[in-house]
């Protein structure tokens, strides 16, 4: 690998740390909008959700819109970077704009109240698309080199994990802070907080990889070399291609397999194991805090063995985590916890691996085409990401119906016994099902590091031959 293809660390760090912001936003909205939404703005629950499936089917659908847009930006700072610069400072208010209750609307006034959290949702799910995923695009464009490539992702993985755990902390750190204060002006506390950390975190952001990005821009414009197609001809050429559509596979069935256990984890641990609510927030805890330690060292042994090697030792760790958690019996609290560490190893790999293999699809796409499409690979990518979130959420909602789940409202409920033996299979056989297809989709795909390097020479050549 030549000097200008390997960036120096502090230039990774700099990328990594524009993932800070959106994860700690990603989290606390997960975990607490809702509880914000009705039992401190006052809004029913009927229209919180719904002010909740508004944002998530908007941040779903313009992922491929904004990636395609970012592709045919042309501008003299390039195409990603004002996309990024543009959108950070609108990311961190209208994020806190989410977490106040507007004094010029009456309380009692739902259908206003809906209409402005329901359009600050639009407007910030608008804004984070454009700051996110032209970030994650441009990870293909700071190297070209296999290897480095993967150094990037982990440490764009890093921070995204550690913005997750962040943004967790913050939340519960903020009540006791100012423990004098309203609930309402501590959640506005929290919203401004994490808004303006992720609002710095892109100007570090930007001040590392500006200049390593305009240089790699100005030393290759394949993407001008012929005309770009319309946006449905490029929709089929993206979805003709056979690695990316591999590592799509990789990346939907890894993220189903963590979001069945996420959707879970607190039912199976009050429920089955039945310990306190505490235990499985800490548990999951343990279970990204193993993730995020393990980042760099995957990284470390991906560059040395390869990227499919190391997703198979990564999945071979959750599988046996997940078969594991099936057969668990209550009271056996620690077993949990040694399988919560083993799962985080296979997470850890969840996050670097296919992240690491789709810019090695982005030369494929360019060496059959002549085009550079970043944006539009990535906007699909990332709305599967958003697709598994829904679809495990529905899936394990539904089966625990079908169970016969019993919903608790705080007091004891006795389970039946099909709901205890759904919960179970929910924990173990689901996610290990879907591992397991991930697996099998990683097997497939058929770009390695001596490939990606042919694939490289093949470019140069047909480049030099164009100049």
């Amino acid at each position: 690998m030549s000097s200008e293809e390997r960036l120096r660390p502090l230039t990774r760090l700099a990328y990594g740390a524009g993932e800070l912001g959106p994860a700690m936003a990603g989290s606390t909205m997960i975990f607490f909008q809702l509880v914000f939404l009705t039992n401190v703005a006052g809004l029913d629950a009927g229209y919180a959700g719904t002010v909740l499936l508004i944002g998530k089917i908007w941040d779903a659908v313009n992922d491929p819109l904004i990636g395609w847009l970012s592709d045919h930006t042309r501008s003299r700072w390039g195409r990603r970077l004002p996309w990024i610069a543009l959108s950070a400072a609108p990311f961190a208010i209208f994020f806190w704009l989410q977490w106040i209750v507007p004094g010029f609307i009456d309380s009692g006034n739902q259908l206003a109240l809906f209409a402005y959290y329901a359009t600050v949702s639009l407007l910030f799910n608008t804004f984070y698309t454009s700051l996110t995923l032209p970030h994650s695009a441009l990870t293909p464009e700071l190297s070209p080199d296999y290897d480095e490539r993967s150094r990037i992702t982990a440490s764009r993985m890093a921070f995204s994990l550690g913005g997750s755990v962040g943004g967790l902390l913050l939340a519960v750190a903020i009540p006791k802070i100012f423990a004098a204060w309203s609930q309402a002006a501590q959640y506005s506390a929290l919203g401004a907080a994490i808004g303006l950390v992720g609002l710095l975190a892109v100007v570090c952001c930007l001040t590392g990889i500006w200049r390593p990005v305009r240089e790699r821009e100005r030393a290759s414009t394949p993407h001008e070399a012929t005309p770009h197609p319309g946006a449905v001809a490029q929709i089929g050429i993206v979805f003709s291609n056979r690695p990316y559509l591999l590592a799509c596979g990789v990346y939907l069935f890894s993220w189903l397999a963590m979001q069945f256990t996420a959707t879970i984890l607190q039912i199976y641990v009050t429920t089955w194991l039945g310990l306190p609510v505490t235990t499985a927030r800490v548990l999951a805890l343990a279970v990204q805090g193993t993730a995020l330690i393990l980042i760099p060292a995957w990284a470390w042994l991906t560059v040395r063995v390869g990227k499919k090697p190391v997703y198979f030792y990564g999945m071979s760790f959750w599988l046996a985590a997940q078969a594991g958690l099936f057969f668990i019996q209550p009271g056996q609290t620690g077993a949990v916890f040694l399988l919560g560490v083993l799962a985080g190893f296979g997470i850890s790999v969840c996050y670097l691996i296919p992240n690491a293999m789709l810019p090695d699809t982005i030369e494929y796409d360019e060496l059959l085409t002549g085009q550079r499409r970043e944006g539009i690979f990535y906007g699909f990518f990332v709305f599967l990401q958003k697709t598994s979130l829904a679809l495990g959420t529905f899936v394990v909602g539904g089966a625990l119906e079908l169970a016969g789940y019993v919903a608790s409202t705080g007091e004891q409920v006795v389970q039946p016994e099909s709901a205890l033996t759904a919960i179970r299979i929910a924990i173990g056989p689901l996610p290990a099902v879907a591992i397991l297809i991930g697996m099998l989709f990683a097997w497939r795909f058929p770009i390695t590091k001596e490939k990606h390097a042919e694939i490289r020479r093949q470019l140069a050549g047909k480049r030099a031959a164009r100049a």
